[in-house]
């Protein structure tokens, strides 16, 4: 883990982001600019991209704002020179982000746009041949947003195992989470059953989630960097769920 020891709830971080929403400053795109320069210094690494082409990075993008933050970031990305391709694993898409991502040259072919009713078998057939073609893959299939079970549904669950799968035979790319590994809980770090992907380093905004300090969650946070996306002053006004 990194310096930061604080660790806010996810009630926390929405109470602190909404009068800044509500005032139309720009959070998301904050937050997919500090991801996408964390992304680009990650591929100039020779651990994580092993050539001198540029960098491949998969997204695997859920319903939520999380996935807008990777398409917005994959659309920096693109516009720099690196490959970005998308696979799809949620019912929705942020709108926005997929445009901007698409216009910037990312891809995402008709069957990367994945259902409940995609067969597990081409699910994980077409992640695992995508995972291998990428050098690295942003993990934005689930982020503080959902309520209830963190349990991931098909055909993220099968998305997962197929990575997972990968890295035991130590072939799978470095694994960048956004905001919060999916499938964590975010103020508690609990998971609800072992369909979570490992990752190498978890990009958080705003301010660092408990659950990335506690429970199974630390172990699975693998590094944490963090964003300022402007809610700082916000948060120092609250006590935060742990210190560590």
């Amino acid at each position: 883990m990194d310096e930061h020891r604080s660790g806010y709830g996810a009630d926390q971080i929405r109470a602190a982001e909404r009068p800044r929403l509500d005032a139309g400053e720009p959070l998301m795109q904050r937050a997919a600019a500090g991801l996408a320069d964390v992304v680009a210094e990650l591929l100039d690494d020779r651990a994580v991209t092993a050539s001198d082409e540029p960098g491949r990075v998969l997204l695997l993008v859920g319903s939520g704002d999380n996935g807008g933050d990777a398409l917005f970031a994959g659309a920096s990305l693109a516009a720099s020179g690196h490959v970005v391709e998308v696979v799809r694993t949620g019912s929705r898409v942020h709108e926005d982000g997929l445009a901007a991502a698409l216009g910037a040259g990312a891809g995402l072919p008709a069957e990367h746009v994945l259902t409940d009713a995609t067969p597990a078998a081409d699910v994980t057939r077409i992640v695992t041949d995508a995972a291998l073609r990428a050098d690295l893959v942003l993990d934005a299939v689930l982020g503080i947003g959902r309520t209830g079970s963190t349990a991931l549904r098909s055909p993220a669950r099968e998305a997962v195992v197929a990575i997972r799968e990968l890295a035991r035979d130590q072939r799978a790319p470095f694994v960048v989470a956004v905001d919060v590994p999916s499938g964590i809980d975010a103020d508690t770090g609990a998971v609800t059953d072992d369909h979570v992907l490992q990752a190498d380093v978890t990009v958080t905004f705003g301010g660092v989630k408990a659950g990335l300090l506690r429970g199974p969650g630390r172990a699975l946070a693998g590094r944490v960097v963090l964003v300022d996306v402007g809610i700082g002053e916000d948060l120092a006004r609250v006590e935060p769920l742990v210190r560590t």
